[in-house]
């Protein structure tokens, strides 16, 4: 989802359309409907209208600790020269769901999901440290999820 371009305009019940898929994504466009006093119809457009806008997706969010990713951590990357194309490089990782530049100590920040603490170690230091441009990695191992939330703005 690009977050780069200004998003559009949101009213009340744009809010309370999403509020409605974030409690749950499988939700009927009738069922959000009823609850936001719009037809069914309505609803739909506005839904379609935030997603190819890129307000939203609709997807199934998976645990990893369920389905074979038993090591997860934040890796800090520090980098020189310019910086997209480390995370463009980054991005491309079958194993990184998340990357983000930063500022702060570290230039990037990328969450991967490793099988064990010997792919994290493949992943660190043949993978990413080999990246053109990164200088420096700390790695932040997962011990227990405390909180994950996607209800983002709506609360």
């Amino acid at each position: 989802m690009g977050r780069n371009s200004a998003a559009p305009e949101l009213d009340d019940i744009s809010w309370q359309i999403i509020e409605q898929l974030q409690e749950d994504g499988r939700r009927s466009y009738g069922a959000v409907a009823r609850a936001v006093g719009l037809s069914e119809a309505a609803v739909r457009q506005r839904v379609q209208r935030m997603i190819e806008a890129g307000v939203m997706q609709i997807v199934a969010v998976t645990d990893p600790l369920r389905v074979g990713g038993h090591r997860q951590a934040m890796v800090g990357v520090r980098a020189e020269g310019p910086l997209e194309p480390v995370a463009e490089a980054l991005s491309e990782m079958e194993e990184t769901v998340y990357v983000v530049l930063c500022a702060g100590s570290f230039d990037l920040l990328c969450e991967v999901v490793c099988v064990d603490d010997e792919h994290l170690v493949e992943v660190l230091s043949t993978r990413i440290r080999s990246i053109p441009g990164v200088v420096a990695t700390e790695t932040f191992v997962y011990l227990k999820l405390c909180k994950e939330s996607y209800q983002w703005r709506t609360r």
